[in-house]
């Protein structure tokens, strides 16, 4: 299993989610920095994502849908806040409509990426995401923030031994 911990904090209305893979940060930040190797894993397996844009600098942005069984499409956005090559990411993440326009029926989130070597080869990433309200963090999680996630990074392993990016 990728993840290795997950740890929730109501006081800090924040979600951490950590994993282990076994490949160097420098390798790891290209899942982020390359559209079509985010697409290969951000959702979970069921729900793949097609990425619209990809702006992954200070002030752009990222647009994107994943597609449901039923082929259903759920839009989503991140405003890049900072950018660390290759050991950090802050962005803003958001759910929009159909158009891409944000969706402000639903709570944004700030996600913070950080990479960490693990020894000569190893990476951990930890996906920390902190929300407006605890009605807010309740709520992403009782949409299935967790198990989402967790099989959205069950999916790096596999693209990590891939074709070398």
């Amino acid at each position: 299993m990728t993840v290795i911990d997950v740890k929730k904090d109501p006081e800090a209305l924040s979600l951490a989610i950590s994993s282990r893979f076994e490949a160097p940060p420098q390798r790891v930040w290209r899942i982020w920095a390359d559209p079509r190797q985010l697409e290969r894993w951000w959702g979970p397996p069921t729900y793949p994502a097609t990425v619209v844009d990809h702006d992954l600098a200070p002030g752009g942005s990222v647009t994107y849908f994943m597609t449901g069984p039923e082929g259903d499409k759920h839009y989503g956005w991140w405003r890049v806040r900072t950018v660390d090559v290759p050991h950090r990411l802050e962005f803003e993440d958001g759910f929009a409509d159909d158009s891409g326009r944000p969706n402000l029926d639903l709570p944004t989130t700030i996600v913070r990426v950080q990479l960490t070597a693990d020894g000569e080869s190893a990476t951990v990433m930890t996906i920390e995401s902190t929300f407006p309200s605890s009605e807010a963090m309740e709520q992403m999680v009782s949409m299935g923030m967790v198990e989402g996630m967790s099989e959205a990074l069950g999916q790096i392993e596999a693209l990590l031994a891939g074709a070398p990016a």
